[in-house]
């Protein structure tokens, strides 16, 4: 194999559907690439143009998907993403131009390597199948494990329900075809549905206009009849992205026609557009992240931000699994963050005297920060000589505070309590972390037990992730030598019991600004946070610091209680989801609810949970014999 060939191959085996290859198909791939040199606004292909029998994967650079006449960026395609893929599987005429909007080098693969090696591979031609037909970049095979890395992010974009239009566009088949233009000139809109009793039975749009009216071919004062697409495409109102894109490039339509039952003999109730897609796919938490890599400006990444609660809301109206939405905002949010942390190293003048890590603490650490509430972070830097010490803090607490004052400008208040690395007390060196850490657990009294609630749930987000692990393993060395410190963090678990009175009403705050308000973080996520936290602690084993992840691991270790934890596990995101609701709902942090606009039906769901956080309490207090303690 040559030089070329065997770079082309270190490259491609990184990313699907060629990672999917045999090592021997991939190679085969890649003798036969063109590596194609694009300088910045150099077009590869362009709309209309009848499509070469090859397709492209990005090496470096950046290249656009634009639409035709309008120049509106559909698409951004990074290192690794495929493009040009759908126009060779349809064998048409290509429906977007691709420009490099970087300088850029580009793989072409041709159609018959496409043909001989990826579709005769089954994982390779299925991936294509329900990935690349839904225009989505990777899909993990276990969506739960979704790692951080930005490329690999996966917000199931595919699996979502499809936004359409709800307000349809009708008229009869008895319309003139000028009457039907003007009425879709008033309403601004590109499609027009002839109906029958309700029932959809064709469709016209502008492209009917265009090339069937506009070029003679028809008299406008014919009626609609003359030049409707029918029969049309029909769906139920729960179809997904990905049913959606697969239906139009099959059927080779731009819109389809929702239906009460999914048929045409049913009373129609919207219309799904392509352009509606391609509004989903641009804000998608993988478009958000290609976003944030670009952004130059703290303001910029403040209006990304924004956009992700849209991602949040629509995912929470559609009923996807909270364990996946988390997974979807915790990435957005730490993609920002660590463009907050660049875009902050680039104003200081200096490079850093030594590594250095940021750390996410408390909520965000666990990755269960879901709404726009205050920062919790840390710095940590690599031990330096004594004589470097001073001058070494100094630069790294004027980083922090221009990264906790870029977080703030995205949207994300300081923390009130001064949790944040701009503070002294939280910029340290490897040796005074672990230091701090150990004298935390040698001395548990109140103060300490809740800083180490706080500071235990760390996770590393930008910079040397070899500094995190040490402090890691002095935290798991330290409760070795002191086991007394898990009996007293145990009491602490136990502060909140279950938040229901003798007569089985709600504990409720009795003054202050939140009278007569449940707080459901203190009174009811807390306690499983904190019993969750314990409970990993004292099997000495360092995993994933989510609360959710931790009681799936500790079902997985205890199979004698297993049905308590995964018990506390539904309880967690049934509480976590139900907060973020409320949040949205009242433009807050969800925390304090007002238990006169609950339902009965929510009163009930709210106090199952409570059980949960009863069961894994008294399992606590017998395991860490807490009756001796208190």
């Amino acid at each position: 194999m040559n030089t070329i060939a065997e770079r082309i191959y270190d490259f491609l085996k990184n990313f699907p559907p060629f990672s999917m290859l045999s090592a021997e198909q991939l190679l085969s791939v890649c003798k036969e690439i063109d590596v194609i040199y694009l300088e910045k606004d150099t077009n590869l292909f362009i709309t209309g143009k009848p499509i070469e029998n090859k397709f492209y994967v990005v090496k470096d650079g950046a290249i656009g998907l634009f639409e035709e006449n309008t120049d509106a960026l559909v698409d951004k395609c990074d290192e690794g993403d495929i493009f040009g893929l759908r126009a060779l599987m349809r064998k048409d005429n290509y429906k977007l131009s691709a420009k490099a909007i970087e300088e850029s080098i580009v793989y072409s693969i041709s159609s018959e390597s496409f043909k001989k090696f990826i579709t005769t591979n089954s994982k390779a031609s299925s991936y294509l199948l329900s990935t690349f037909v839904s225009n989505t970049r990777y899909v993990e095979t276990d969506p739960i494990n979704i790692p951080k890395v930005n490329k690999n992010i996966q917000d199931f974009f595919e699996e979502q329900s499809a936004e359409y239009s709800k307000t349809p566009i009708s008229c009869i088949i008895e319309t003139k075809i000028k009457d039907a233009a003007i009425i879709m000139s008033k309403k601004r809109v590109g499609s027009i549905v002839i109906t029958k009793n309700k029932k959809p039975i064709g469709i016209i749009t502008d492209k009917d206009l265009r090339t069937k009216i506009a070029t003679g071919i028809v008299s406008i004062n014919k009626p609609v009849s003359e030049i409707m697409s029918s029969p049309v495409i029909t769906y139920p109102e729960k179809i997904t992205v990905a049913e959606a894109q697969i239906a139009m490039m099959k059927h080779k339509i731009t819109h389809l026609c929702i239906t009460k039952d999914g048929t045409p003999n049913s009373e129609l109730i919207g219309i799904l557009s392509e352009h509606d897609i391609i509004v989903i796919r641009d804000n998608n938490a993988s478009a958000l992240v290609k976003e944030v890599k670009r952004a130059t400006t703290f303001v910029q990444l403040q209006k990304i931000r924004k956009r992700a609660e849209k991602i949040l809301r629509r995912n929470l109206e559609q009923h996807i699994p909270i364990t996946y939405i988390t997974k979807i905002i915790s990435s957005i949010n730490e993609s920002i963050t660590r463009r907050v942390i660049e875009l902050s190293l680039l104003e200081i003048p200096s490079p850093a005297p030594t590594s250095f890590a940021w750390l996410a603490i408390g909520s965000q650490g666990r990755e269960e920060q879901l709404l726009l509430t205050d920062q919790d972070n840390a710095l940590v830097f690599n031990n330096v000589a004594k004589e470097d010490y001073q001058k070494t803090k100094e630069y790294f607490l004027a980083l922090s505070k221009k990264i906790n004052n870029g977080l703030h400008v995205v949207g994300f208040e300081l923390c009130p309590a001064d949790m944040m690395g701009s503070n002294p007390k939280w910029c340290l060196s490897v040796d005074e972390w672990k230091s701090q850490f150990n004298s935390w657990i040698k001395s548990p009294g109140e103060d300490n037990l809740m800083l180490c609630t706080i500071f235990f749930d760390f996770q590393y987000v930008f910079g040397d992730e070899e500094l995190v692990k040490k402090i890691t393993a002095g935290i798991y060395k330290s409760i070795d030598s002191h086991e007394i410190f898990l009996n007293f963090l145990g009491i602490n678990a136990l502060k909140n019991p279950p938040p229901l009175s003798f007569f089985r009403q709600f504990l409720i705050e009795r003054d202050g600004e939140h009278k007569n308000h449940f707080d459901i973080k203190a009174r009811a996520m807390m306690p499983l946070v904190d019993a969750a936290r314990l409970l990993i602690l004292s099997k000495n084993i360092d995993v994933d610091n989510n609360t959710i992840l931790r009681y799936e691991k500790l079902a997985e270790l205890e199979s004698q209680n297993k049905d308590i934890y995964i018990a506390c596990s539904n309880a967690f995101k049934s509480l976590l989801r139900y907060r973020t609701e409320q949040g949205l709902l009242n433009n807050d942090s969800g925390r304090f609810i007002n238990l006169e606009t609950l339902s009965k039906a929510n009163r009930l769901q709210l106090k199952s949970c409570f059980k949960a956080v009863k069961d894994v309490q008294d399992l606590i207090q017998t395991r860490f014999k807490l009756s001796q303690f208190m």
